[in-house]
């Protein structure tokens, strides 16, 4: 069974999106100190591998050029959004509205 090498450089270069994107989230991570470089340099192994198969056995073309280019667009978000801090919002009121602060003083309620 033959696969086209069209489809072969498709699914690599998703693949590759996908590696490019986890690049990205553990090179944040590891800069914050979250995760030990040896996880960045797996990450970057795999990403550069797919999209130097991207190019393999053809010429350079645009579809190479726009296949980095996402990759490199997704390790930029990917970075970016991790790298951000976050605050999460307390939803105590808004999922409990008729509770009190704490517990009362005589204990809880039991039937």
């Amino acid at each position: 069974m033959h696969v086209p090498i069209e489809f072969v450089r498709g699914v690599l270069a998703l693949i590759g999106g996908g590696c490019a994107y986890m690049t990205g989230r553990t090179a944040a991570a590891v800069r914050k100190g979250w995760h030990k470089p040896s996880r960045l340099y797996g990450w970057i192994i795999r990403t550069v591998l797919c999209a130097a198969f991207v190019a393999f056995r053809h010429a350079l073309d645009a579809a190479d050029i726009v296949v980095w280019s996402l990759m490199a667009m997704a390790f930029l978000s990917a970075f970016l959004s991790t790298s951000r801090e976050k605050h999460e919002e307390d939803l105590t009121r808004a999922i409990f509205p008729d509770e009190p602060d704490g517990p009362t003083p005589e204990g809880p309620d039991l039937p």
